[in-house]
């Protein structure tokens, strides 16, 4: 497929290099223009490109950019085809990521809200795994213990493009539903970041609970802090999922 990846931050350079790893064909695009790129990000085949120019003729966009900035690339996608499948892998984290926004805090799902701000339908893909992760855990199907990620989309065929995807880079792919469910995949809800197998995720899923996860998540710098210097991934996993306990 022809993938443009905007953000060349550590979702979307991983991304970019596991897609392009994949046989895919891949652009990385950001707003500094294309020579902001890092070399690594480059290494397994991607092209850097200009941002303009990177949403055209694409099959798929993937934004791998901060959460509430999607309103600013509304006329950028003016001009891209509805066809084109847009996946959405940003998190909401107010007062540390982001500024609160108020549609959010009071209980539209993030990727709906990105929807919205940039004027087209997007699906929620590979926001519930930790970018470390995705660099490092991803497996060739079949193989026992594989993590899973949920992806949600209003049409069954966008969702399958972005399921499709979601294994080429090593990972399970699980049908969550409809984009308002997506907040079921929310931070930090038990199914986010907490690295469940195919098997496991659906009751993660389903014991999502909006007000205690919202909670969880904005008490993340203390928990973070306890967790001293240079945690690994698996302590950050842990801590998320003994909030959950």
């Amino acid at each position: 497929m022809k993938i443009t990846v905007i953000g060349a931050g550590a979702i979307g350079g991983n991304l970019a290099a596991k897609l392009s790893t994949a046989g895919h064909d891949v652009q990385v695009a950001n707003a500094r223009g294309p020579e902001a790129v890092r070399a690594e990000v480059l290494e397994s085949g991607a092209r850097a490109a200009d941002l303009a120019d990177a949403v055209q003729d694409r099959d798929v966009i993937v934004l791998a950019i901060p959460f509430g900035a999607a309103g600013q690339l509304a006329g950028l996608f003016a001009s891209v085809p509805d066809e084109t499948v847009v996946i959405d892998t940003a998190n909401y984290y107010p007062g540390m990521l982001s500024e609160p926004i108020e549609a959010v805090d009071h209980g539209q799902a993030e990727s709906v809200y990105t929807a919205e701000q940039l004027g087209r339908p997007v699906v929620k893909a590979w926001n519930a795994a930790l970018a470390e992760t995705q660099r490092t855990k991803g497996v060739p199907a079949g193989t026992p213990g594989r993590l899973a990620i949920p992806v949600a989309g209003d049409t069954e065929e966008a969702r399958k493009v972005a399921m499709h995807l979601v294994d080429d880079t090593g990972f399970d792919p699980y049908d969550a539903g409809t984009l308002a469910d997506s907040w079921r995949q929310q931070p930090n809800g038990p199914a986010y970041c907490t690295e469940l197998t195919l098997d496991e995720l659906p009751a993660a899923l389903a014991a999502a609970d909006r007000a205690k996860d919202a909670a969880i998540r904005d008490s993340l710098p203390q928990r973070f802090a306890a967790l001293g210097a240079n945690p690994t991934v698996d302590d950050v996993v842990e801590m998320n999922r003994a909030a959950h306990r």
